[in-house]
């Protein structure tokens, strides 16, 4: 054989040779990774294919102590278009009525639509966005227009559904309801949401989902699939009515006064429940707003609102007695090298112990109480602490300001310390804790805790209630607690809250007046700030709610004294809850009253909490709340109308078919 073609052989046997082994290799390959590595790269691909997702729980509502809803989770529907799937001929058909119907839900102009879809069909864009955060009933409109009344892959349209809190009350009460956290979404901090979070999150469920195409997943069955639980609701003791009222009360006198921020809580007597709590303060343009959580939070001087606790301690003490005389001379004292002045120009004189107290006056106070303590002050203030004022409450909305009340020893304890604290100066309070102790008053001496919350309920199965909290049984004797209210009715009869006297309504309370942001005695000179306050309960005899008002820095020019700035809010609230809401001040018996409150109550149950299975008595609620409550039990929706529903298409007690449709009509 020729040296050439021995050679070519050769070649070609070597060749051969490296793709044999070539070959060998890729079959090793090949059976490493089906049967050694298989499982790995089964598992790697499983993982792009499918995916848990989180299964959110629904949020529990919170209601107002007669269900009213105050906080409330609702469907919100974002809708885009898909300009691809589209035919041509249904495109060129459905675009301009479809415009139109997108012009007279939305707003913009029917040629913005046009615009808009042509072009996304230019570009096949298929996420164009078309509307955000519809509610339900604009929802089933958009849905049944033109084109996309075809669906998903005909019509184009692409809907996503979330959830979303809502206040029916809007951003009245918004701080105490509370709110999420603005730069956390999902988490609640604030006011009753906050407070119980753990209650009514409810528990995240997780369901095993399928890749079948770009952004889109089905269901799979998966035997770890973990259903989610729904939150529990929380019923308040909030009253809607008094809320209001309190709300427009303040914003009327904080607008009028060109304040800079005010607060007002309502508390029933005898049980502690808060009625109604309103926090407003300025925004950069000049409106008001619930700024911060000042009923709760904000620990300041109180100024003469504290005079009546001075007063209490001393006639329990038996130190003084209400006739006990005391010299305010013409209105300026000295008292440890510092000078002490009455409101009154040229003073009161000779008065005695209760007329201090209905004056108000200063120097009668920082006399009565340095006579009577400055060997002992510890007696006072430990008297004081004996009644929790030095403490917390300890109530469940985070923020609660911590009370300062000093004693003998303190960095901020001198010898005029006492006689400062005697009228409200050099100790700090919020007004929570200051209504507290006026309510213990109007309690005939039983001091109760304040709180917020009625029951914890999962749908009609109460979880957990919340009774009346007793934090003193008698903070004084009989006779000091009779003293007590009949001077504080007498402050309104005759006193310095004489101009809110009223022969057909009678109210008990005292006035206070307080500088504040006065370190700087020159600078505040130049410009006066004051607190004003009011603290007290109405009816004077036989009291039902007690009630503090407090407005920071009212324009001085048109007054800053607390039976001017705040009295007033005080009496519009107390005439109000009994003249204008619908607890029927009509109904002379308190007693009537409350069995009027707890039938609505029961009534407002009876109708919307019963049993998943059956379905609830809507009429009568408003659209928005209605769809809320029967799309969580499992129904579908549609509502003709707008309004409150008068009609509803499958009557209440019948059983709940899954995938039923309700329709509801709205007037």
């Amino acid at each position: 054989m020729p040296i050439a073609e021995k050679n070519i052989l050769n070649r070609l046997y070597f060749v051969a040779g490296g793709m044999f082994l070539f070959a060998l290799l890729i079959a090793v390959k090949l059976a490493d990774i089906q049967f050694v590595e298989g499982d790995k790269y089964r598992e790697l691909a499983l993982k792009k294919t499918t995916n848990n997702f989180i299964i959110p729980a629904n949020r529990g509502n919170i209601y107002a102590d007669d269900g009213s809803l105050l906080a409330s989770s609702v469907p919100k529907y974002d809708i885009w278009f898909d300009a691809v799937t589209v035919s041509s001929e249904d495109f060129k058909e459905h675009l301009v009525p479809l415009s139109k119907e997108l012009s007279k839900l939305l707003g913009k102009t029917p040629s913005y639509y046009q615009n808009r879809f042509r072009k996304a069909r230019s570009n096949k864009n298929r996420y164009l966005p078309v509307a955000k955060d519809l509610g339900y009933s604009d929802y089933v409109t958009l849905k049944q227009m033109p084109l996309f009344r075809k669906g998903p892959y005909k019509g184009g349209i692409i809907v996503k559904q979330k959830t979303v809190r809502e206040h029916p009350m809007g951003k009245i009460g918004a701080r105490l309801v509370g709110h999420e956290d603005y730069a956390n979404p999902g988490r609640y901090i604030v006011g009753l949401e906050g407070a119980f979070d753990a209650s009514l999150k409810g528990k995240s469920g997780k369901r095993l989902k399928q890749k079948i195409a770009k952004g889109q997943w089905k269901p799979v069955y998966d035997e770890n699939e973990v259903e989610p639980q729904d939150g529990y609701d929380i019923v308040s003791t909030i009253n809607v009515n008094m809320q209001d009222i309190a709300h427009h009360a303040l914003l009327k006198q904080l607008e009028i006064y060109e304040a800079d921020h005010g607060c007002v809580i309502v508390m029933e007597v005898a049980t502690g429940e808060i009625k109604a709590v309103s926090n407003l303060g300025k925004s950069k343009n000049g409106g008001y707003y619930e700024r911060l959580n000042y009923a709760v939070g904000e620990s300041t001087e109180p100024g003469s609102t504290f005079k009546t606790v001075a007063m209490t301690v001393a006639l329990e003490h038996q130190v003084i007695d209400t006739a006990t005389v005391v010299d305010t001379k013409e209105g300026k004292f000295r008292i440890y090298g510092r000078t002490i002045s009455d409101s009154r120009r040229g003073g009161f004189g000779k008065i005695s112990a209760a007329r201090a107290l209905e004056v108000s006056s200063n120097i009668g106070f920082a006399r009565l109480i340095d006579d009577a303590y400055k060997n002992n002050p510890e007696k006072f203030t430990s008297q004081v602490k004996a009644w929790g004022l030095g403490d917390k409450i300890g109530i469940p909305i985070k923020g609660e300001g911590a009370p300062d009340i000093p004693e003998k020893g303190a960095v901020n304890w001198s010898r005029n310390a006492l006689p400062s604290i005697a009228y409200g100066y050099n100790l700090e309070m919020t007004p929570l804790q200051i209504l507290t102790f006026y309510n213990a008053i109007a309690n005939n001496g039983t001091m109760v805790k304040p709180h917020f919350i009625k029951e914890i309920r999962s749908w009609n199965q109460k979880v957990e209630t919340f009774e009346t909290e007793v934090l003193h049984e008698q903070i004084a004797s009989e006779t000091t607690i009779n003293k007590m209210q009949d001077i504080l009715k007498n402050i309104v009869k005759r006193g310095t809250g004489k101009s809110l006297y009223s022969e057909n309504f009678s109210m008990a309370g005292k006035t206070g007046t307080a500088r504040t942001e006065y370190a700087n005695i020159v600078e505040w000179n130049k410009d006066r700030k004051y607190v004003s306050s009011f603290a007290g309960y109405f009816p004077a005899d036989n009291p039902k709610y007690s009630c503090i008002v407090v407005i920071h820095k009212p324009s001085t020019q048109k007054g800053y004294y607390g039976a001017d700035v705040t009295g007033p809010v005080f009496k519009r609230i107390a005439q109000k809850i009994f003249t204008d809401s619908p607890l029927k001040a009509q109904v002379a018996n308190v007693d009537q009253v409350d069995a009027s409150v707890q039938k609505d109550y029961e009534t407002y149950y009876a109708k919307v909490q019963n049993a998943k299975k059956k379905v609830p008595n809507v009429q009568g609620m408003a659209g928005m709340d209605a769809v809320s409550l029967l799309e969580n039990f499992g129904l579908k929706v549609k509502i003709q109308g707008n309004g409150t529903v008068t009609n509803q298409s499958i009557p209440s007690g019948e059983t709940i078919k899954k995938g039923q449709t309700i329709i509801l009509t709205l007037s």
